[in-house]
């Protein structure tokens, strides 16, 4: 994986401890862009470190499941993304774009720095090789469950440019961009596969449209 000017090709490549921005609803994956806005002082600091270091961040969302008064529990899946881009605003914000480099599960967690949390990661070292399973995805079906999507909504699409896309990057970004709940996108970051990830957008799709607008079969086709 090549993200800016540096390379990460096996497993030793990703820290063993790293920073992590918890943050709902937000999907961050392997080769796609994350922007953010970056205003609390913990998370500042945060980025005040990595970029004084690694520029390594770690993107996951809060538990699912614990939603308990003060719970500080994680999903144990998130995605490792190297900062690319940087601006500081007039007022103190940070204006950054993250670039995923590979997944990882949660370990251990460290003393708190500086207010920030920060683990002990495993990284997906399948993220890291070039994936050779673009082939099995079922374009077709994922463009029309897309167009359905923006006809129902009355959004447009740059429809050249969703063309020229590979596989990889129209199933990642459209996992992305499209607003779906905290479920359906960790369900997106975990799927083992680009395959298994375009069918579950495919079906995730399909539900939303079906629970607002009924029979969708002529949407599809």
């Amino acid at each position: 994986m090549q993200v800016g000017n540096a390379r990460y090709l096996k497993p030793r490549d990703i820290p063993d401890v790293i920073p992590v921005f918890p943050l709902t609803g937000v999907l961050l994956l392997p080769g796609s862009q994350l922007p953010l806005n970056i205003f609390e002082p913990r998370y500042l600091a945060m980025f005040d470190d990595a970029l004084c270091g690694n520029r390594l961040i770690g993107m996951v969302q809060p538990s699912l499941t614990d939603h308990s008064e003060n719970s500080q529990a994680l999903c144990q899946v998130g995605c490792v993304g190297r900062i690319t881009s940087f601006a500081e605003m007039e007022d103190g914000r940070y204006i950054t774009s993250l670039t995923g480099i590979c997944r990882f599960r949660l370990f251990d967690e460290m003393h708190p720095v500086k207010g920030y949390r920060t683990f002990k990661i495993t990284p997906f070292a399948g993220d890291l090789t070039e994936s050779e399973d673009e082939a099995q995805v079922d374009r077709e079906a994922l463009l029309a469950a897309f167009k359905a999507y923006l006809d129902t909504n009355k959004l447009e699409a740059d429809w050249e440019s969703v063309e020229r896309a590979g596989n990889t990057t129209l199933v990642n970004s459209m996992a992305m961009m499209l607003p779906y709940g905290p479920a359906e996108k960790q369900a997106l970051l975990e799927a083992p596969d680009l395959k298994t990830r375009a069918d579950t957008l495919i079906a995730i799709t399909e539900i939303v449209l079906a629970k607002t607008f009924g029979d969708i079969e002529t949407m599809l086709q």
